[in-house]
């Protein structure tokens, strides 16, 4: 274990001293209100506010079981709420602590005012995820797992909650655990060649070496092939939906949803600001964004939404250019095409219902090797196979989302390309007979990398960074 790595956990025995406390539930009207305690003194400060309507004691109550009382502020004299409260004993708890749950009545004033009963007899307030940060630095869960927890809550499809939910059970962290053991191996092979020359030790040849590394980055690059994939399916594919005013670009956002969520009139400019939902291809999330119309234009408010629009196009992965089928193409469709035609594209020529009077060939000759969907967006007309093209588009390209370990966060898909290229420098090092010492400090820095997605070798900073994206109470 690394210094860095002790010093860690020296700051992290702190921690463990404090007791915290937090809403883990949304707050508003609600059925259900839950507030959690986790530390030393939870159990200390769950029985002096819990008064169980059974005989049984505090410290008789069997743990995991819910047990009905009411929470009395002792020093108002007054019930706050009926609760039921359950608690945990170490290390049988989320945090691995002494932990308490109470669960009261949804709604603001309950569910604050016994929050404060608890921090008023001892608990602070509980940082954003850290419960999480605590069942990872006590080592219940890695921290792969831990950040699935936010995946879970986030998921916004059934294909990314799956996925979440094998990370959360430990798949992503066996395969990397895997390959870092293996890794290790060579590394303790490596230095004992070095360290005890004249000892019976297996020899650490090249080819063994070789074989290592190559057998590692194959692993690795399988990895590697479904990242793409896989931070679509967490974050979803940014589809921007882009074209002159009145064409229809309104109406093919309500289309995908299925419902009425933008404006539509005959009147151009009718849309000045984007519009951003999410629907579900597949499985997949699709971060689909309705803009204004592109034209020139002197109203302000309009111009803005204009620039906005172009803004979105920079930096989109998927653009649904919508053309009005109907008529033959304007001048500002001209523009448009220069701004789309380096970007991943599917040209959507709408309002067929009208009549095709556009020449399609004219279009594949402006935008060659892009794919046409011909759609009434009005009359829902192609709307499926244009759901279909999109699903098509990104599994081409990114491959099968149903097989496989899939790497969801960018900060895995960073480290473990981190790894394949220290591992490609080890083997540069071998295959160039340089001291095995230097062989072994690239194979090292790759199960360093590694380690960063397990918590083997995370850096405080980072740490903070990861969990300051949870929630407040998990």
């Amino acid at each position: 274990m690394n210094h860095e790595v002790i010093f860690q956990i020296k700051g992290f025995l702190k921690m463990k001293e404090d007791t915290i406390a937090a809403i883990s539930t949304p707050i508003g009207e609600g059925g259900i209100g839950i507030i959690r305690i986790s530390g030393e003194e939870s159990f200390k400060i769950a029985k002096k506010l819990f008064s169980p309507k059974s005989k049984v004691s505090f410290e008789e109550m069997k743990p995991r079981t819910m047990y009905l009382g009411n929470i009395v502020d002792d020093e108002e004299k007054y019930i706050v709420d009926e609760v039921l409260l359950v608690k945990f004993k170490a290390p049988f708890s989320y945090t691995a602590e002494d932990m308490v749950e109470i669960h009261s009545h949804g709604g603001f004033t309950a569910v604050r005012k016994i929050l404060n009963l608890v921090l008023k007899n001892g608990a602070r307030l509980a940082e954003p995820g850290e419960f999480t940060k605590r069942a990872f630095i006590n080592g219940r869960i890695d921290l792969s797992q831990a950040e699935a927890v936010i995946d879970i809550i986030r998921a916004k499809t059934d294909k990314a909650l799956k996925i979440a939910i094998d990370q959360l059970r430990g798949k992503l962290s066996e395969k990397i655990k895997e390959v870092m053991e293996s890794l290790l191996n060579v590394i303790a092979l490596i230095e004992a060649n070095i360290d005890f020359p004249e000892e019976e030790i297996p020899d650490a040849t090249p080819e063994i070496i070789l074989d290592n590394i190559e057998k590692n980055i194959k692993e690795l690059e399988a990895l590697k092939e479904k990242a793409g994939a896989g931070r679509i399916l967490r974050e979803g594919l940014s589809t921007v939906i882009i074209g002159k005013p009145n064409v229809g670009k309104s109406s093919l956002l309500n289309a995908l949803l299925m419902e009425k969520r933008a404006i539509v009139t005959d009147i151009p400019g009718t849309t000045r600001d984007v519009i951003e939902e999410y629907i579900n291809i597949k499985g997949i999330p699709i971060k689909i964004i309705d803009t204004a119309g592109i034209r020139e234009t002197k109203d302000l408010i309009e111009r803005i939404g204009v620039e906005r629009a172009l803004e979105k196009v920079e930096i989109a992965e998927l653009i649904l250019f919508v053309v009005d089928a109907s008529k033959d193409l304007g001048e500002e469709d001209y523009k448009i095409i220069e701004k789309v035609k380096e970007k991943r594209t599917l040209v959507v020529l709408n309002k067929i219902d009208l009549g095709l009077k556009l020449d399609e060939e004219k279009v594949k000759a402006l935008l060659p090797g892009k794919r046409i969907i011909k759609i009434s967006a009005l009359k829902d007309e192609g709307i499926e196979r244009l759901r279909k093209e999109i699903y098509d588009m990104i599994t081409n390209e990114l491959g099968s989302l149903e097989e496989g370990i899939i790497i969801t966060a960018t900060r895995h898909i960073e480290a473990v390309k981190k790894a394949v290229e220290s591992l490609k420098e080890a083997k540069v090092s071998v295959e160039n007979n340089l001291p095995m010492e230097i062989t072994a400090i690239y194979i090292r820095e790759a199960w360093e990398s590694l380690g960063e997605i397990t918590g083997d070798s995370i850096k405080e900073n980072l740490l903070d960074a990861i969990f300051e994206n949870f929630c407040i109470g998990k």
